[in-house]
């Protein structure tokens, strides 16, 4: 699931979110003024405005939002593969792919409990995505 894919190009605002994942590591942005941690990254608070913000390792765990199961191929991926939002564990949502189980939904049900895991696209870029945890399905 990686062949052809685009590769996202790190800006400013985002470089400590790609360090992060190249090193295994899932970071968010809390603001220091309102408390409020956020995703994708952006240099201020979306909920206050403020700039005081700052960088998170975050968990890593969180549970499946919301799914659906692609049959169109696309560059990078050999269908039918899951496209998912996670609710991450301390509050953000999360575009991403779940791996590690196949792409049925009598496999998968809403609120399950997801861990990151980091596919390597190159020595610069690795993607975090999510596999269930502990299933048993």
């Amino acid at each position: 699931m990686n062949a052809g894919r685009p590769l996202p190009v790190p800006t400013p605002e985002t470089a400590h979110f790609w360090d992060g994942t190249r090193l295994g590591e899932l970071r968010l942005q809390t603001c220091r003024d309102c408390g409020h941690t956020y995703f994708p990254p952006r240099p201020f608070c979306p909920d206050c405005a403020s700039r005081e913000v700052e960088v998170i390792r975050a968990s890593g765990r969180g549970s499946l939002h919301s799914y659906i199961i692609s049959h169109l191929p696309a560059p990078g991926f050999e269908p039918p593969y899951t496209i998912a939002v996670v609710k991450l564990d301390e509050g953000p949502k999360m575009l991403t792919n779940i791996v590690g189980t196949p792409p049925d939904p009598a496999l998968l049900e809403l609120d399950d409990p997801v861990e990151v895991t980091f596919m390597a696209l190159n020595e610069q870029i690795s993607l975090p995505v999510f596999k269930l945890v502990g299933a048993t399905r």
